[in-house]
């Protein structure tokens, strides 16, 4: 096949074929433009029915609570009276309130959406009130919507709660995206996407159509863009003419050149005649020859950097502290420096543990067995392992040892499809150093966290650690006026433990009592010591009954325990005093002192005794 006949068959497959499509595209653009149009209207006012009905719902939230506060402690039988005056006073479309599964009163009309909610939590013996209210109907909601070209439908199931269509035609419109007919109009549809929040269980679908009117321009806008394209196509096919006659008589230069330039001969420039295309394309190779072997030598200068620059990475991994993200950011790190298309990297959270996987980049199932293989030999070794399978490269590397001569904290894989030179295995070994680096101060920083917060020997919070949990707690008690109980208990006698059986029985007397006072509370309670055999227990969400129970669940279990002598001989036995406390207020000294007082009365009434203090408060939860 000649030359020319070739360039015809490639102008054929890059310019005809391409354009054939293009004007195919163009055509159904040009159809689809006003439909577009259409749907961007309609998706811009769907996005601004969702920020309206989202506006709306926050703000009859915010009414909702003002009501809960004024019927939380309502008895029940004046409740529809006392909704529908202050419901009528408020303007508010809808009120509806529930006493635990029955609603007791609704007030307003049905069509009311957007409802924002109140929960009030009664004390012991009283449900939980439930207060739904709504700003907005679905009339005035469409009507907002609603403008020139634009019709909007509110639906709640089958059920049209608005509409500025005829309701026959809002109901049977889809849930859907897409072109509707209505009447003698076509309309694209548009919704706020899953259903919004109504009253109940019920679901609110909102519906957006705009009009699709097509414009009369659109047989020119056709008739334009076949002209532009059939003289692109001569225009084309007369070049490709003219391109072939001079291609002919200057390819076997430029092949002759381009064989000296693969060879990797930058020696030798292409000769160049005259100031035609192609001797000003000659110059430009010239030109391109000598960039390139520039370009070669500042990539080695790069690459240079590129060491330099992870190196800087490895030494930044000592000041991080998230374990994970440091983990990540060393597989991410040895990847980029070695060009590995995947990988994984696997740590332990201490010597004893095995190792897990902590992040993976890329599809690894196909070659986990070598991947084993080069993981088992760099942690065996200590240093880098390799393993080749189907074509596919993998070098791990070990981090250093958790503790001397113990194990590795973990291993980095990388693969890839070319073979690991020894600079990658070099520069993966430097990556290693550093994160194992990295590694051993994140384990101290966690060392000495646990140790600010955690009493040694009880396993329990320490003191300080209980006084910001109770601040935090008592600052969400002045906010959302719910209970919070205290209890402060006292090993009974423990200075004679002491003197009678020496400090190391006390200390086993002093865990087995943590251990007891941990095992009869709750998951979201706090155990602390509060100072020598002191301990105390933080109850959220406990009123004074509730902290009383749990007092004496301890201190049963206290009076149960027997406890081994150091001698081994027999069992020593000890009992607690506690004082239980419970406040709405939020003052976290006086809910101290008030617990603390219980404790001193149940010491001076013969010990092995629970306490409560005086109540404080009303023990009322209000809602959100």
């Amino acid at each position: 096949m000649s030359f020319r006949t070739r360039l015809t068959s490639f102008f054929v497959v890059i310019v005809v074929v391409p354009m054939a499509a293009m004007a195919f595209l163009v055509f159904r653009l040009i159809d689809d433009s006003q439909s577009g149009k259409a749907d961007a209207r309609a998706n811009g006012v769907a996005g601004v029915a969702r920020s309206i009905y989202a506006s709306a719902s926050t703000q009859a939230s915010l009414q909702a609570r003002t009501l809960a506060r004024e019927l939380a402690l309502v008895p029940v039988a004046q409740l529809p009276g006392r909704t529908s005056r202050l419901g009528g006073e408020a303007r508010l479309a809808r009120v509806t309130v529930r006493v635990g599964g029955t609603i007791v009163a609704a007030v307003g009309t049905r069509t009311a959406i957007a409802p924002g909610i109140a929960v009030v939590t009664g004390s012991t013996g009283r449900p939980i009130r439930t207060f739904a209210v709504s700003q907005l109907t679905a009339e005035q909601y469409a009507h907002e919507l609603a403008g020139p070209g634009i019709q909007v439908v509110v639906r709640s199931g089958a059920s049209v709660l608005a509409s500025t269509l005829p309701a026959t035609t809002a109901r049977s419109l889809p849930a859907r995206h897409g072109t509707v007919t209505v009447g003698s109009r076509s309309y694209r549809l548009a919704t706020t996407g899953p259903g919004l929040a109504g009253f109940g269980t019920s679901r609110v679908d909102v519906l957006i159509l705009s009009d699709e009117a097509v414009s009369g321009s659109v047989a020119a806008d056709r008739l334009l863009a076949a002209v532009f394209i059939a003289g692109f196509l001569v225009l084309a096919f007369f070049f490709s003419l003219l391109s072939s006659r001079a291609l002919q008589s200057q390819l076997s230069r430029f092949l002759d050149a381009a064989r000296r330039l693969a060879g990797g001969d930058f020696s030798s420039p292409v000769p160049t005649a005259g100031r035609d295309e192609f001797a000003l394309l000659g110059e430009e190779f010239n030109t391109m020859s000598r960039q390139l072997e520039r370009r070669l030598d500042e990539l080695e200068q790069e690459r240079s950097r590129v060491r330099e620059s992870i190196r800087r990475i490895g030494e930044a991994f000592a000041s991080g502290l998230d374990r994970q993200a440091l983990l990540e950011l060393a597989l991410r790190t040895a990847m980029d420096a070695t060009d590995a298309q995947h990988g994984r990297v696997s740590a332990r959270e201490s010597a004893a543990e095995p190792l897990t996987e902590a992040g993976h980049v890329g599809r690894l199932a196909d070659v986990e067995t070598p991947i084993h293989e080069a993981e088992r030999r760099a942690l065996s070794a200590g240093g880098v392992g390799q393993a080749t399978a189907d074509g596919v490269h993998i070098a791990s590397v070990a981090l250093g040892p958790i503790v001397p001569g113990g194990p590795a904290h973990g291993v980095i894989t990388v693969c890839r499809e070319d073979h690991f030179s020894d600079d990658d295995l070099e520069l993966l070994r430097t990556l290693a150093a550093q994160a194992t680096l990295a590694m051993a101060n994140v384990n101290l920083h966690h060392d000495i966290q646990r140790q600010a917060i955690t009493d040694d020997l009880t396993g329990l919070a320490t003191h300080g650690h209980f006084q910001q949990l109770l601040s935090a707690e008592m600052e969400e008690v002045r906010r959302y006026r719910y209970p919070v109980g205290l209890i402060m208990l006292d090993i009974d006698d423990f200075k004679s433990v002491n003197d009678v059986y020496g400090h190391q029985q006390g200390d086993l007397v002093l865990r087995a009592v943590a251990n007891a006072l941990r095992e009869t509370s709750r998951d979201v309670d706090v155990a602390a010591r509060y100072g020598g055999e002191e301990l105390a227990l933080i109850l959220p969400h406990t009123d004074l009954a509730g902290a009383y129970e749990m007092a004496e669940r301890a201190r049963t279990a206290i009076e149960s325990l027997a406890i081994p002598l150091t001698d081994g001989q027999e069992a020593l036995r000890v009992t607690a005093s506690a004082g239980a406390a419970s406040s709405s207020e939020g003052d976290k000294n006086e809910l101290i002192a008030a617990a603390d007082g219980a404790l001193y009365v149940a010491k001076r009434e013969g010990k092995n005794r629970t306490v409560k203090a005086e109540p404080r408060t009303a023990n009322v939860v209000g809602g959100e």
